[in-house]
C-alpha cells in the first residue's frame, strides 16, 4: 500500500523560505490528487494547498496564496510545497495527503485517504 513521507521542515526566521517534500513509496500517486494540510489553532487539520494529478490545477488557502507554491513530479512520485515569506503563524506540523481520484482537488480532510506522518515547521520572530 502507498505510504507518504514528508521532509524538509525545520526552524527558520520570519521571511525565510522552506521547501517541503512528500515522497510516496509502495505504489504510485501519479494518478491521485494530492494536498497539504496543517492544524489550525484549536481545530483539526486545515487545507493549505492542493494539486490535481497532472499538476495543471492548483488551489491555495487565502492565508498562503502568493507565498506558497505546490508542485509535483510524478516521475519521482513526489509532491512539493515551496514556502516563501514565512510568518510565525505558519508554524505547524505540515501533513501531505493523497486522495484516490485524479481530480478535483479536495479541500476537506475527509477528502483524502492516505496521509503522511507530518513534518514540523517553526517560524521564529
Amino acid at each position: 500500500q502507498v505510504q507518504l513521507v514528508e521532509s524538509g521542515g525545520g526552524l527558520v526566521q520570519v521571511g525565510d523560505s522552506l521547501r517541503l517534500s512528500c515522497a510516496a513509496s509502495g505504489g504510485t500517486v501519479s494518478s491521485y490528487a494530492m494536498g497539504w494540510f496543517r492544524p489550525a489553532p484549536g481545530k483539526e487539520r486545515e487545507f493549505v494547498a492542493g494539486i490535481t494529478w497532472t499538476g495543471r490545477n492548483t488551489a491555495y488557502a487565502d492565508s498562503v496564496k502568493g507565498r506558497f507554491t505546490i508542485s509535483r513530479d510524478n516521475a519521482k512520485n513526489t509532491m512539493y510545497l515551496q514556502m516563501n515569506s514565512l510568518r510565525p503563524e505558519d508554524t505547524a506540523v505540515y501533513y501531505c495527503a493523497a486522495r484516490n481520484t485524479p481530480y478535483p482537488i479536495g479541500f476537506r480532510k475527509n477528502d483524502y485517504s492516505i496521509w503522511g506522518q507530518g513534518t514540523q515547521v517553526t517560524v521564529s520572530s
